[in-house]
């Protein structure tokens, strides 16, 4: 039942364990004993704990199902990591509420940048995003397919782009 236009509190038994600088932005029920959950820090899946917004790589909303793809860290190098897309994870939301624009707002937010760069073989995306509670950046990189992710070349040139995207987004001393 909604009040005065509002949707209900989250129940307690629904209520994820939240840290103690976390609120709840919205919820939506899947089914009748899970919720997703939208915080400031990031989006609760039902039994499978948080995805802070800077680890969730796409999330789609086709006006019944949000579809998030999760970002997975396949190699960690020097000044930041190689991600590949997760398995996709799909809900069904009858009720959706702000859910689909927070979770689109967030992850969007997170981004702070972003520059795609063409390789003699292939291509990558070069990121920053913001992480909840860490100053600065958090810098991965994702391939395109078919570049040779591991030849000393491309990780040479990799991490040159990735220092020149550090250095231009560096606050002035």
């Amino acid at each position: 039942m909604k009040l005065f236009g509002r949707r209900p509190r989250l129940p307690v038994a629904l209520r994820p364990e939240l840290a103690s600088d976390e609120r709840v932005l919205a919820w939506a029920a899947i089914g009748d004993d899970a919720a997703l959950v939208v915080t400031n820090v990031g989006l609760w899946l039902p039994g499978n704990g948080r995805l802070g917004w800077h680890e969730i790589h796409k999330a789609a909303w086709s006006g019944r199902e949000l579809r998030i793809i999760p970002a997975e860290v396949a190699q960690v190098r020097d000044d930041y990591a190689v991600l590949v897309d997760a398995p996709p994870i799909t809900f069904l939301l009858l009720e959706p509420g702000e859910v689909p624009d927070q979770v689109r707002t967030r992850v969007t937010r997170s981004v702070a940048y972003t520059s795609h760069h063409a390789l003699p073989q292939g291509g990558v995306r070069v990121v920053g995003r913001r992480v909840s509670g860490i100053d600065g950046l958090s810098w991965a990189v994702r391939y395109d397919s078919g570049t040779p992710v591991d030849a000393e070349p491309v990780i040479e040139l990799t991490g040159q782009l990735v220092n020149a995207a550090q250095a231009a987004t560096a606050p002035p001393l």
